[in-house]
């Protein structure tokens, strides 16, 4: 999302420039670790700020400030230089105030309250930004989208073949994986599923697979090549969502007319078309909304041309750009 947020923001003689690569991230919740990156924060402002002034910045952007990663620079950078605070995907967590990120988190709003335009990619992270929102802040909802012009050519698979695409990791990723499988036992019929991606947790996810044997086949870690012929090879795409943030691979999969089957949860409800969501989270659900498409040619024809619809929109760079130069022309007019 970041690579396409910088695509986006390259436009009429004005690109981005990455001015830091201080990465602000705290996966344990470390105090130690907390107060050595505030630190090299502090030390590095005064250049920043000297550097704005010479380049002349016309604003500032951050992307994806919260508790484990907020942005230290920013807030002060566009206090001194006084130009406008632009933040993308920025979230309030306030449960994680007196507890380990505690500095962090009161640092991740410092950053939302000091911002001009809060731009969130989900309703879901709207929530509490709207609720501490301050006079004259703007919040700004931008769906999440690809970084492509126009949509690819459509898939044309007549092979009864689900695709399933996510890092093999331990947490959120592998109890998705668990959900697959219960779900896979629910299959009737042909069918066949294969797996793109890779992690250190391959051998569990193998054998979370290994009661279907030969109607399972893994890919492994693909590029974004490997990913546009395997969509092509898709008849439909499963991926449940737990604690998705919204994923862009279900982008991916509806721009290609592969219909999604997930859960419906928070984040993913943003990206995916209605008809694609769980009534609710069982196996058997899912099992069941996947043989409706790999099944009826009808609703596979139907599915698969509204999931394409639902891309071209809301989720391609030309609704995207729209959406954020509306607002950020009058920012950089003013600063200029």
């Amino acid at each position: 999302m970041a690579r396409n947020l910088m695509h986006l923001l390259t436009r009429n003689g004005v690109a981005p420039t990455l001015v830091s690569d201080l990465r602000s991230f705290d996966k344990q919740g470390d105090a130690a670790v907390q107060a050595d990156l505030l630190a090299q924060a502090q030390a590095d402002i005064p250049a920043l700020i000297a550097r704005g002034r010479v380049e002349g910045w016309a604003l500032w952007v951050t992307y994806h400030s919260y508790y484990k990663a907020p942005d230290l620079l920013g807030p002060a950078v566009c206090a001194a230089l006084g130009i406008p605070y632009v933040s993308f995907e920025a979230t309030r967590a306030s449960k994680r105030l007196g507890g380990p990120w505690d500095a962090f988190e009161k640092k991740a709003q410092a950053a939302c309250d000091a911002a001009d335009v809060l731009f969130h990619f989900t309703q879901r992270d709207a929530v509490a930004l709207r609720d501490h929102l301050k006079e004259g802040q703007q919040l700004v909802h931008l769906p999440p989208f690809l970084a492509q012009e126009a949509l690819p050519a459509p898939a044309r698979s007549d092979a009864p073949t689900i695709l399933v695409a996510g890092m093999m990791r331990k947490g959120d990723k592998l109890t998705s994986y668990s959900i697959i499988a219960e779900t896979l036992a629910h299959l009737t019929g042909d069918w066949q599923v294969e797996i793109a991606g890779d992690g250190p947790c391959r051998g569990e996810v193998e054998a979370l697979m290994a009661p279907y044997g030969g109607r399972v086949r893994f890919l492994g870690q693909l590029d974004a090549a490997g990913m546009a012929i395997a969509y092509n090879r898709a008849r439909v795409f499963l991926w449940p969502g737990v604690n998705e943030a919204f994923g862009m691979v279900y982008l991916e999969a509806q721009a290609h007319g592969v219909p999604v089957v997930s859960q419906d949860r928070p984040g993913v409800r943003d990206v995916v078309a209605p008809t694609g969501l769980g009534a609710d989270e069982a196996p058997e659900t899912l099992a069941a909304a996947l043989l409706s498409v790999l099944n009826d040619g009808e609703t596979h024809r139907q599915r698969a041309q509204g999931a394409r619809d639902l891309v071209q929109r809301h989720h391609l760079l030309a609704a995207a750009r729209g959406t954020v130069w509306d607002v950020l022309n009058p920012l950089m007019k003013e600063t200029l």
